[in-house]
């Protein structure tokens, strides 16, 4: 009953916020009649699950995205610079972190980090590792994103 409280609330904020429409009163009907057939249709088809809507990385995950959000603008930094310069030094690099999230949620949540952040993508995703590419030796940062996973892994971790 909670992941269905939670995608209601969810789907209604979403609706709200994209619509923009508070104060016409069939368009709420409209809107509230959506997110009623979301809601049965995603109930009916058992995909409110513990991956469709993960509970356990709440709130803990809030300050990990603002701290991605600080992450990801300071990569924006180092990318726009090796593009803007008249010889940019790349130098791609293909390496090994290793991968601290127990749950299949925070192993996602950790290589789409990875992937957010300019200049490093998520190649290949193991049990126990992730195989990245960065852009420049600069972003190859395995300590730094070692620590993301381990940050990933503490938000899991909460109660």
């Amino acid at each position: 009953m909670g992941r269905i409280l939670v995608m209601v609330i969810a789907l209604t904020a979403l609706w709200l916020l994209l619509s923009g429409y508070f104060d016409k009163p069939l368009l709420l009907i409209f809107g509230a009649a959506s997110v009623a057939l979301a809601t049965w249709l995603a109930h009916r088809a058992h995909v409110l699950d513990a991956e469709s809507i993960p509970g356990g990385v709440f709130p803990g995950i809030i300050g990990y995205m603002a701290w991605l959000t600080f992450e990801i603008g300071k990569a924006n930094l180092i990318v726009a610079r090796h593009a803007l310069a008249v010889k940019p030094a790349l130098s791609p690099k293909l390496f090994l972190v290793p991968n601290p999230p127990r749950s299949s949620v925070g192993k996602v949540i950790f290589g789409n980090s990875i992937t957010l952040t300019p200049g490093t993508v998520t190649v290949d995703l193991r049990e126990d590792e992730i195989l990245v590419h960065a852009l420049t030796e600069e972003l190859a940062d395995e300590a730094g994103i070692r620590a993301m996973g381990d940050r990933v892994a503490n938000i899991e971790r909460r109660p």
